[in-house]
């Protein structure tokens, strides 16, 4: 299954003193394509949490980091979704560096930069107890997900 895939740049902002993306700034980047999905499936966080009344938040998440990005980099962040339970929805993410190939290299992951696990609760906007995930979510997140762009996903292919 191809996951979900959504283009960034690394911005100044994202950055520390030395260029690289401060550790905690790849959360961002994890959450806005986490967004975006939800977003190519014609939904918003705002709508939901108005009707049908409808807030996530994220309740363990884990990640490794595998290389820095730096300022400017073309980035390509992925987002695969997994119904967990009645409640829950669980994410296999990646972060890659758009192009970037080393001739030689064999392992097809190269690019990989980030890689995390995020679980999602599905809570009632106004007392915060869990509440089961909407069909459209379930459906999707059993289903191949959307690209947001036909050049966004990632290359992780050798060159021919």
């Amino acid at each position: 299954m191809i996951p979900f895939s959504w283009a960034s740049r690394v911005y100044w902002e994202d950055t520390d003193g030395g260029g690289i993306v401060y550790y905690a700034n790849y959360l961002r980047f994890l959450e806005r394509a986490r967004t975006e999905w939800l977003r190519s499936l014609g939904y918003s966080q705002r709508a939901l949490a108005e009707e049908p009344g409808i807030v996530f938040a994220v309740v363990s998440l884990n990640i490794e980091y595998r290389k820095p990005a730096k300022l400017d980099d073309e980035l390509v962040i992925t987002c695969q979704p997994h119904a967990e339970g009645a409640a829950t929805i669980a994410f296999a993410q990646q972060i890659y560096r758009k192009g970037g190939e080393v001739p030689g290299k064999a392992d097809g992951v190269h690019n990989l930069l980030v890689e995390a696990n995020a679980r999602v609760a599905c809570l009632d906007a106004r007392t915060l107890r869990p509440r089961r995930l909407p069909d459209f979510m379930t459906l999707a997140a059993d289903s191949r997900p959307r690209v947001a762009a036909a050049d966004a996903r990632p290359n992780i292919e050798e060159p021919s």
